[in-house]
């Protein structure tokens, strides 16, 4: 596996992604060497772009808009390295139901690609037929959900289970992306859908 400053990752995200979760690995990861492009559905808020929501914010509650490097039906795992799916609530709620999202993470976890999920982002891993019979973590509030899927939650900032990489919240980011770059530089970790 190429050492990170030839890594090729990919984050796919849509409106309504927590804002840090997206920018502060997109732009980590790039200080670091590695060419990262963001997907999303055809479908949001601006064509080209896609809005963090910041509930912060009144009355409008968006955030900050990232550009779109490709569409996620054009993304291929093949051609990555690492995939990066950021958390909120809107975001991951909006890809988990999306089967090309979907398929997209199996692929990548089919082709023992690292797939690194934060927050609410695992819920898009359950969904993906990836949590069973792996340790992970998320946001709190998802713990139930993760568990329910088959998988052992631990309360940490930062969970791998063979290049699936998970982190509780914005506060984790640190870690989350420091392992994803570890992960990265170890290599492939072998087919890890479920049985």
């Amino acid at each position: 596996m190429p050492d990170i400053q030839q890594a090729k990752i990919l984050i796919v995200a849509t409106d309504g992604f927590e804002e840090k979760e997206l920018t502060v690995p997109l732009r980590k990861l790039r200080e670091q060497g590695a060419t990262v492009h963001v997907a999303a559905p055809e479908k949001t808020r601006a064509p080209g772009s896609i809005t963090a929501w910041d509930g912060m914010k009144q009355p409008e509650d968006w955030g900050e808009t990232v550009p779109v490097d490709r569409a996620v039906k054009d993304a291929r795992a093949a051609d990555y390295d690492a995939l990066v799916l950021p958390g909120g609530v809107l975001n991951p709620d909006h890809l988990r139901i999306d089967q090309t999202v979907l398929s997209l993470v199996r692929d990548f976890a089919a082709q023992g690609k690292v797939v690194a999920a934060i927050c609410h982002a695992p819920w898009i891993l359950v969904e993906a037929g990836l949590a069973r019979g792996r340790r992970m973590t998320s946001f709190q509030s998802i713990k139930t959900d993760v568990a329910n899927a088959g998988a052992e939650w631990l309360d940490q900032e930062v969970v791998t289970d063979q290049g699936i990489v998970t982190s509780r919240s914005p506060a984790d980011l640190d870690a989350f992306v420091a392992k994803i770059v570890e992960e990265v530089r170890e290599g492939g970790h072998g087919d890890r859908r479920a049985a």
